[in-house]
């Protein structure tokens, strides 16, 4: 007992026979609900469990999803709710005042008086939606959307906006949702890559690689990026190559990386690195196949508008969404497709600060009629059962013109996103903006709750899907995110 005499009040405790029981008892408790969580996947750090051997294998939900797979419509460049699914007819009849009690000030300079909608609104299908005249072939799938009208950004600024809504965070660094998607469910084909980004044929979007990249997950989880005018580059050995020579060659590659991996079974880069290029060398037979769209009917090519000769880039844009639609019929996981690149003075994208009406007749003849066809041709193929479409874009914009110009500035406080498909609650519009569409007012949701909503209807729980990086489980919603059920069939 003398050294007890040296301890600590709790450390004497801790010899009594009484304390040592009520402690145990409490420890075992403890233990016994570690082990009923962890087997109902309720703890944090449930991770998925990836074999580093065979990282693209399938790997199983946490809840039964209602989705397989996803294709998220990307507008870069912030497309304005007001002139495409948020109507406000106050903003009609204030047309050219001044916004009573307005920033002076807005993103890029000074603020002029208020516009009306570019576009005339009508009432759309059986729920009588009031949709844009900007985008008839989108308009006649209303009564199949569920519009979030509330959603917001943290900030104002293209590059880091698509960065929260492609990641979850502003700075770079993080993994895009396609990335957190193939790690947490591989890939239904061992032939493809579960995650494939679609670039629009003007170009790259302004964050780049951040809306596909793998931040700090393994690299193996990133997406590839190409499209049906630039399929991906490398992919076929040079001609001076011959082809027996070039099998044999990756045949004695494949037996001398196995048995460097027998020899080093602990190295994970190694066995990932190893599983990356057996995938690249099956994609020299199966991306060439499924990027010939030349075995494509006449009647469908006429349907997304990729026989358009007069319009090259919406041309483009309509191959790239039947290249999405092939993708996923393959088991493709994760399809990304961009509409709109770069910050150009919206020459590029959907950023309209001088000329939103004349920039918007181009940009919208290039989404409108490919991105209905390739809901259209889900559908009727039987698709739009398993998959989720997704329709997004970075922020909105401001209900009155900026000063001395035709065109609208940003607005990260109300804008409009959309779903359609597997899971979704058609002909819904959920949320609300202020009679001008500036702000959200009501079931306000920050593009976190969109993100768990849409991980949700593939059978993943935001919160549960973690990865340890820096001394801390991050998530793609960070330590935010809801579920939007009002949107869920």
């Amino acid at each position: 007992m003398n050294n007890a005499e040296h301890m600590s009040p709790d450390g004497r405790r801790l010899l009594g026979r009484r304390s040592f029981l009520s402690n145990n008892a409490t420890a075992l408790s403890s233990i016994a609900l570690s082990s009923l969580l962890g087997s109902d996947g309720l703890l944090a750090g449930n991770k998925p469990d990836v074999d580093p051997q065979n990282p693209f294998a399938s790997r199983k939900p946490h809840f039964q999803p209602k989705a397989k797979n996803v294709v998220v419509i990307f507008c870069a460049g912030a497309v304005s709710q007001l002139e495409t699914w948020d109507y406000k007819p106050e903003l009609i009849r204030q047309d050219g005042k001044p916004l009573a009690g307005g920033p002076p000030v807005t993103f890029q300079g000074p603020a002029g008086n208020l516009a009306r909608p570019q576009y005339e609104f009508r009432q759309r299908g059986q729920t009588g939606k009031w949709v844009s005249d900007m985008i008839p072939h989108l308009a006649e799938l209303t009564d199949d959307i569920a519009f979030i009208h509330s959603l917001t950004s943290e900030t104002n600024t293209h590059g880091p906006a698509e960065n929260f809504l492609s990641t979850g965070f502003v700075q770079d660094g993080f993994p895009s949702m396609g990335a957190w998607l193939s790690y947490a469910l591989g890939s239904e084909n061992q032939d493809l890559p579960a995650f494939v980004s679609l670039l629009d044929p003007r170009g790259i979007p302004q964050a780049s690689i951040n809306n596909w990249g793998p931040g700090f997950l393994p690299a193996e989880f990133q997406g590839t990026p190409f499209n049906a005018q630039n399929p991906i580059r490398h992919l076929a050995p040079p001609s001076s190559v011959n082809p027996k020579s070039d099998l044999a060659a990756r045949d004695l590659l494949r037996r001398l990386n196995a048995r460097h991996l027998e020899q080093n079974p602990q190295d994970g880069s190694l066995s990932a690195r190893i599983a990356s290029y057996e995938l690249a060398a099956r994609m020299q037979l199966s991306v060439p196949e499924i990027s010939d769209l030349s075995t494509e009917p006449d009647h469908i090519l006429k349907l997304y508008g990729a026989d358009d000769e007069s319009n090259p880039t919406k041309a483009g844009f309509a191959r790239n969404c039947i290249l999405a639609r092939r993708l996923l019929e393959k088991g493709v996981r994760f399809v990304q497709l961009f509409n709109g690149a770069y910050a150009s003075g919206g020459k590029l994208n959907w950023d309209g600060h001088s000329k939103l009406k004349e920039q918007y007749d181009v940009h919208s003849e290039i989404l409108d009629q490919p991105a209905a066809a390739l809901i259209k041709d889900l559908k009727q193929r039987g698709l739009l059962d398993d998959t989720l479409v997704v329709w997004c874009t970075e922020f909105g914009r401001m209900p009155m013109f900026q000063k001395g110009a035709q065109g609208r500035d940003h607005n990260p406080d109300g804008f409009t996103c959309w779903l359609t498909g597997a899971g979704v609650k058609p002909g819904v519009s959920h949320g609300v903006t202020d009679e001008l569409g500036r702000k959200a007012i009501k079931d306000v949701h920050p593009l976190y709750d969109f993100n768990a909503t849409i991980l949700h209807l593939l059978g993943i729980d935001h919160e549960q899907l973690t990865y340890f990086h820096n001394g801390i489980e991050r998530r793609l919603t960070n330590v935010e995110g809801h579920v939007i059920k009002e949107v869920l069939a």
